[in-house]
């Protein structure tokens, strides 16, 4: 394995490791010490369930559980609510699309009831500034917990 990515992974791992000792907290009452950028993951009952990267984790976490946020900005619990509706699918076209089911009364309820679900969510946080290593650290950390609700793929 090359040297550069190995001594990336070494940090990626040491970062997991102060994530799962870190704190966890509720997204609504993050503490006023936290850094700016990072990796934050979502725990339920000691499972592991999503991780995501932010260079304002103190915008970013709430908005995966305010009741005002947009399928676009709270992607954890529109996967949440495609589970419950047994959407699981995602669509590129005009049907199935994520505008089409936000605006279905169906899934909306369970939309808003999945960001309630967070809301009452464990979640902790761990600082990495380098860009990279950010995302390396979303993809290990997703890899190494077997987080169900991340997925990577592109379209």
């Amino acid at each position: 394995m090359d040297a550069t990515f190995r001594k990336h992974l070494a940090i990626a791992h040491r970062n997991l490791r102060a994530l799962l000792a870190s704190t966890p907290v509720k997204a609504d009452a993050l503490p006023l010490e936290m850094p700016a950028s990072g990796v934050y993951l979502f725990t339920e009952r000691g499972r592991h369930l999503y991780v995501g990267r932010s260079n304002c984790l103190r915008k970013r976490i709430p908005l995966h559980c305010r009741r005002s946020s947009r399928h676009s900005s709270a992607a954890f619990a529109f996967k949440l609510a495609r589970k419950a509706t047994g959407r699981n699918v995602a669509s590129y076209k005009t049907e199935g699309s994520r505008k089409q089911l936000a605006a279905d009364p169906s899934f909306g309820h369970a939309f808003l009831g999945a960001k309630d679900r967070i809301r009452r969510m464990a979640v902790r946080f761990v600082e990495e500034k380098d860009q990279l290593r950010q995302a390396l650290l979303e993809v290990y950390v997703a890899a190494v917990l077997s987080t169900p609700f991340n997925d990577f793929d592109t379209h």
